[in-house]
């Protein structure tokens, strides 16, 4: 029995600035992160039962792990805090104010936000909140598993591999981020940042 289920996430179809094609493609590329998950989870069980645990196989599964779970929850957390239905920014909220506070104005965070998902590379665009300074961050994760913020929560996440938009934008990834911010559901993103803080 799998230990992860892969979401539908079918109900983004539609959605203004992404294609069905785009979409559909990524939905296959996220399965695919939830199945070889799954696979690793099965393979280091048997090679440890095996004692096979000291090998170098199991050591490149081991550290595979992590790039396979993390791109299957910041699919997850980037499809999630997707709609295809337009959700204004609720201004006046305790995020809006935190994001006032922190980076002095929500238009220096959005230009913030977007140039780091514009940085060369590939990887993802964060907005973290750090519980022991209580601060937002805008952070950059390359590939899937380096530059986490350890005990940080992701409260808005943006895919940057090309996957994510080359199928409709091409090299144009100004227009994707213009078209990720138009379909942001910013209920969503509040909830987790207002979750996270009442912890």
């Amino acid at each position: 029995m799998a230990v992860y289920q892969a979401k539908n996430f079918d109900h983004l179809l539609g959605t203004p600035g992404f294609s069905d094609q785009l979409l559909k493609n990524h939905f296959t590329l996220y399965q695919g992160y939830v199945t070889n998950t799954n696979k690793l989870i099965e393979e280091l069980s048997a090679m440890t039962k095996e004692g096979k645990a000291g090998t170098p196989a199991y050591a490149e599964l081991k550290r595979r792990f992590g790039w396979e779970f993390n791109g299957m929850r910041l699919h997850e957390l980037y499809f999630e805090n997707m709609t295809k239905e337009k959700v204004d920014f609720p201004e006046g909220s305790s995020l809006f104010k935190k994001i006032i506070q922190d980076f002095g104005s929500f238009e220096v965070w959005e230009k913030d936000f977007k140039a780091t998902g514009a940085m060369r590379g590939i990887g993802w665009a964060a907005l973290y909140y750090d519980p022991v300074a209580d601060k937002l961050f805008n952070t950059w994760i390359n590939e899937h598993d380096v530059g986490h913020l350890s005990t940080c929560s992701i409260i808005l996440i943006m895919d940057v591999f090309e996957h994510a938009y080359m199928i409709d934008y091409g090299l144009k990834r100004a227009d994707y981020i213009e078209a990720f911010f138009k379909a942001i559901d910013w209920k969503v993103v509040l909830n987790r940042y207002e979750n996270v803080k009442t912890k």
